[in-house]
């Protein structure tokens, strides 16, 4: 649900990165920060708890040109990965335009994808939202430690939709902006 600003010829899209808690949803964040260049980014905002790197969101608007005579700007959100922050889980997707499910790919952490997935498909029909209708993405994350689940076997229970998949290891940049081009692609292709 894009914000489109008729006055300041601005378009405001909303991406959410959803995923189990420390799965690589913040570092995501982090790296894509660390390589915008000053002048296209806003200030990168993060709150912190005991049980979880961000409680409520890391903020970042992207400016990626024109549209239609129009600014766009991403602004890229996390959501806690503890299900015991659903409150805000549920407030950050609000108005969402594209996700990107940052998976965390260690064998320890197979059923936490799965509770996120379905926790993200819950939260988003109290809005009255489809999953299916929304831009997303799925990033592999952790694919650099010893034990792993395999590809094959996350995309066969998380990926059902064939959706764009990659693997990553967030901390590396590798795989980070690949979900992103992705999404922002999708997103932008609704608006026109």
């Amino acid at each position: 649900m894009s914000l489109i600003n008729y006055s300041s010829k601005e378009i405001n899209c909303k991406i959410v990165y959803y995923g189990p808690g420390l799965g690589g949803k913040t570092t995501n964040i982090k790296y894509i920060y660390s390589k915008v260049s000053p002048q296209n980014r806003g200030k990168l905002m993060s709150l912190d708890t005991e049980l979880d790197r961000t409680l409520f969101f890391d903020f970042l608007p992207v400016n990626l040109g024109m549209v239609k005579g129009f600014q766009v700007h991403f602004h890229l959100y996390t959501v806690p990965g503890q299900v015991y922050y659903n409150a805000s889980r549920k407030l950050i997707l609000k108005g969402v335009d594209g996700l990107i499910f940052v998976a965390d790919s260690q064998i320890e952490r197979f059923d936490d994808n799965i509770e996120s997935l379905e926790n993200l498909g819950e939260n988003l029909s109290e809005y009255g939202r489809i999953i299916e209708t929304i831009p997303m993405a799925i990033q592999y994350n952790k694919r650099d430690l010893p034990n792993i689940v395999s590809i094959a076997e996350l995309e066969e229970i998380l990926n059902l939709r064939g959706l764009f998949s990659c693997e990553g290891v967030a901390i590396d940049g590798i795989g980070v902006f690949e979900p992103l081009k992705f999404v922002s692609k999708e997103v932008l292709r609704n608006l026109k």
